[in-house]
């Protein structure tokens, strides 16, 4: 009889830490999902503004003498920006740092046009620029916002999946730490602003 219970009790520990083991892995999962939910967010705003872009090319080419150099860049910076893809289940430092080096340059390339268009009365009075440039700007506050949640959802799966003990079942189900999005280098100084 003595042996029975023996063989009950260690079954029933066997059978709690299989439960204990799935539904943890489960959280993992699901917070590894969030993660990549919130990644197709920030892909989406960008997406965004990457087709917001050729539109506003098209107006700012009908402007006469307005320097192809200028258009250029932003078209150059466009195609790079989207030709960088980062896959959402590897989130790594390396492709975070690539993908996000594409989108401030073609940041600093409309930044750019932006003060150039400064020049032009004819373009700040059309209202087809004027609507694509606060659509712009409404699309970088997304960007933003995005951004921010994609940090925070993957500040709480990489803590989940640190955690002890849940870093060893993370370690045997292979769930790896995910990068976040940083400040843009040089963003810790303030501008230098000259008159």
């Amino acid at each position: 009889m003595k042996k029975g219970r023996i063989w009950i009790i260690i079954i029933a520990i066997i059978a709690l830490l299989v439960l204990w083991f799935v539904k943890l892995n489960n959280r993992m999962v699901a917070a590894e999902e969030k993660a990549v939910q919130a990644w197709s967010q920030v892909e989406n705003v960008y997406q965004r503004r990457s087709d917001l872009i050729p539109n506003l090319v098209a107006i700012v080419k009908g402007a006469a003498d307005f320097e192809r150099g200028t258009l250029e860049a932003v078209i150059e910076a466009r195609a790079k920006a989207t030709s960088v893809t980062v896959d959402p289940s590897n989130l790594t430092e390396e492709s975070m740092a690539a993908f996000q080096s594409a989108q401030d340059n073609l940041s600093q390339s409309l930044g750019r046009l932006m003060v150039v268009i400064e020049r032009y009365p004819e373009l700040k009075a059309n209202q087809n620029f004027l609507e694509l440039q606060a659509q712009l700007e409404g699309t970088e506050n997304r960007i933003t916002v995005e951004r921010r949640s994609f940090n925070e959802t993957v500040q709480s799966y990489n803590t989940l999946i640190r955690k002890f003990p849940n870093s060893i079942i993370a370690g045997i189900a292979g769930f790896e730490k995910k990068a976040y999005f940083k400040a843009a280098e040089g963003a810790d100084k303030a501008p230098v602003v000259e008159f």
